[in-house]
């Protein structure tokens, strides 16, 4: 705090003198500025770069059926590493370790999140933004989503140690994407949270006119203002994800490390916007891929999905090549 501020000392000699009197008289009225200086570049970070750590896909006892089945079991229908052995071992006499199949799923996601977060979701004019929480060896992490309110899609995410601006940035990259610019009536509705004004400002900075857009922020759990009003639909459409990702995160018990958390988000996001039936949709998936329709069942879709991935990552190797 610099108490030679220009800015502060112009604000100063408009408090009323009773009030410079009392102790902390000065306090009801914003005196300072906040100044922020980012020491990282959000905008060079390479969206698409891939872990190192990637198991392999040779098969040693099991093959890639039963990698689909603990997919299957584990992401839709959200049993736990333990609970998703057992029913292997009741069901089919698969004998099959929680580690092991906490394995494929980290092999799966590597594989699956470059389709994921590349695919053109064909976005509208309307997205609509939030953060929650999760709990990684008992501390708090955080989960931004952003979602495109026409279609339902969740076309940014990120999982983040902290709430602060970089996470922010870095979510809406992933949404703008396929945006060389943004739509006329472009609209960006969000809670009342400073990261997401902040972020929009750093839009604007770097790319100038094209990606300049205001949050529309909706205040509170009451419609207190018009705003609020209007765009509170928008904003329960994500709370609402948010309830959805929080009962499949719940039989985790927490994540043990930020990776584990990236790999089940990644994993839950590609089942969310491909394989995922939704009620408003007439219960059929929200983004619908031809080669995902030819397989009959969703093991075999679970495969597929992961060989879309798989191309993904090619294209992307030679891309960086040329």
């Amino acid at each position: 705090m610099n108490p030679k501020c220009p800015y502060y000392l112009h604000n100063l000699k408009k408090v009323d003198k009773e009030h410079l009197q009392k102790p902390y008289g000065k306090n009801e009225y914003k005196l300072h500025y906040i100044y922020r200086e980012f020491t990282l570049d959000f905008f060079s970070m390479d969206l698409n770069s891939l872990p190192k750590n990637a198991s392999s896909l040779k098969f040693s006892k099991f093959d890639s059926h039963v990698m689909s089945l603990c997919l299957t079991l584990h992401i839709n229908l959200e049993l736990s590493l333990r609970k998703t052995s057992q029913a292997l071992k009741d069901l089919y006499n698969i004998r099959i370790s929680h580690q092991q199949i906490a394995n494929y799923c980290k092999t799966a996601a590597i594989c699956v999140k470059p389709f994921v977060d590349n695919y053109d979701y064909q976005a509208g004019d309307i997205f609509t933004a939030d953060e929650t929480y999760i709990k990684i060896r008992g501390i708090k992490t955080y989960i931004w989503f952003i979602m495109d309110a026409a279609k339902r899609s969740i076309i940014g995410y990120q999982v983040s140690d902290n709430r602060g601006v970089g996470p922010c940035i870095l979510a809406m990259r992933m949404a703008f994407r396929h945006f060389k610019e943004l739509p006329k009536e472009f609209r960006f509705i969000a809670d009342g949270y400073s990261a997401y004004p902040l972020a929009a400002q750093q839009f604007f900075r770097e790319f100038g006119d094209r990606f300049k857009f205001s949050i529309t922020q909706v205040i509170g759990l009451t419609n207190d203002d018009a705003v609020s009003k209007e765009f509170r639909p928008f904003k329960q459409m994500i709370e609402r994800l948010n309830r959805t990702y929080k009962s499949s995160y719940r039989k985790t018990n927490g994540f043990d490390n930020i990776d584990g958390a990236n790999y089940d988000l990644a994993l839950w996001v590609a089942y969310y916007n491909f394989l995922r039936p939704h009620k408003h949709k007439n219960y059929n998936v929200l983004n619908k891929v031809e080669m995902l329709e030819g397989a009959d069942n969703m093991p075999g879709k679970w495969q597929l999905l992961i060989f879309l991935g798989q191309q993904t990552i090619l294209n992307l190797q030679k891309q960086t090549t040329t």
